[in-house]
């Protein structure tokens, strides 16, 4: 029994979402099921090739949503979690018995082990504290700013290494680990503990650069790190830097795409926030209330730039009245 899932690539909650879903399926559905785990990245153009849904369940987790008759599994949180409106429309009328969306659940981590405990009967316990992390890394939950950034966590450790790795193996292995080991040991195994090291070099190193980098207007931060190799940046070191701010507008680089993040303050005491998910969308990108981004082909930059400096724009406006 062939199981293919499908999760959202270098994001903890994508690979602890994959992790638990494999973890309930084996438990209550097939115990002899054979897992093959393919990481997901929001590009321009196409995110899915219909050719890879080769397995006998064909599972998307924490991702947008496709309208194939070969996904079997669905879960997903993103309140921009459909490409277009007959991509909704089609889950409106599909089958919900195996497919499940809620946009309220700040982790699709949580709000898969929810439905998997209250649907299926599957015991969440001995994953609670991926759980638990999963949460509060996708929610932005932390106590504070010198929390996220300062990476005593196991679990923080273990973010740098999913969104840092360009190993295609390294993930699978990964999330076969999660399912059943607890995060203390898991960041001492063998092909991750050698990592952990540089990378925490790299993000005192990625903290400096942004200091450097970023400037705070009305509200709202923006840098561009475009000429370095920090995709994978923590992502609440601007509010670190800026305490003061509600917003972020970054540009960062990949081989594959040249990414507008759009970002708020999960510190900020503010009302009225601007919805970033529904400004991301007008791009072609998407994501949450509070947190979005964009992806524009590697060799648009500049058309990256211009989207970027339009947002900034449009968020300082909304900070200045």
């Amino acid at each position: 029994m062939k199981v293919r899932v499908f999760y959202h690539g270098k994001c903890f909650d994508g690979t602890a979402s994959a992790s638990v879903f494999a973890r309930f399926y084996r438990e209550r559905i097939r115990p002899d099921a054979v897992f093959q785990f393919s990481g997901l990245v929001h590009r321009a153009g196409a995110l899915f090739n219909e050719a890879d849904f080769d397995g006998d369940e064909n599972v998307i987790v924490d991702f947008k949503y496709s309208p194939s008759p070969k996904i079997t599994w669905w879960f997903d949180h993103h309140q921009s979690a459909f490409l277009t409106p007959e991509d909704a429309e089609n889950y409106r009328r599909s089958d919900k018995r195996q497919k499940f969306y809620d946009p309220d659940f700040k982790s699709c981590t949580k709000f898969l082990a929810h439905i998997a405990e209250e649907k299926f009967g599957f015991d969440p316990a001995p994953v609670r504290e991926l759980i638990y992390w999963a949460d509060v890394i996708d929610g932005a939950q932390f106590r504070s700013p010198q929390q996220a950034v300062e990476m005593a966590e196991p679990a923080l450790k273990l973010t740098m290494a999913i969104e840092s790795t360009n190993d295609p193996a390294f993930l699978p292995r990964l999330i076969a680990c999660l399912m059943d080991e607890p995060l203390g040991k898991v960041i001492e195994a063998p092909f991750v503990a050698p990592l952990i090291g540089p990378l925490m070099e790299r993000h005192r190193r990625s903290i400096d650069i942004l200091r450097e980098r970023s400037e705070c207007e009305q509200g709202t931060i923006y840098f561009d790190i475009t000429d370095h190799d920090l995709e994978g940046y923590n992502k609440f070191i601007p509010y670190y830097l800026h305490p003061s701010a509600v917003y972020s507008v970054g540009l960062s680089s990949s081989s594959f795409r040249v990414k507008v993040a759009v970002g708020s303050n999960p510190w900020a005491n503010h009302s009225n926030m601007v919805n970033l998910a529904k400004v991301c969308e007008r791009y072609g990108g998407g994501g949450h209330a509070r947190v979005g981004a964009i992806s524009f082909p590697p060799d648009q930059a500049d058309e990256a730039r211009r989207a970027a400096a339009e947002i900034v724009a449009e968020l300082r406006a909304a900070e200045s009245h």
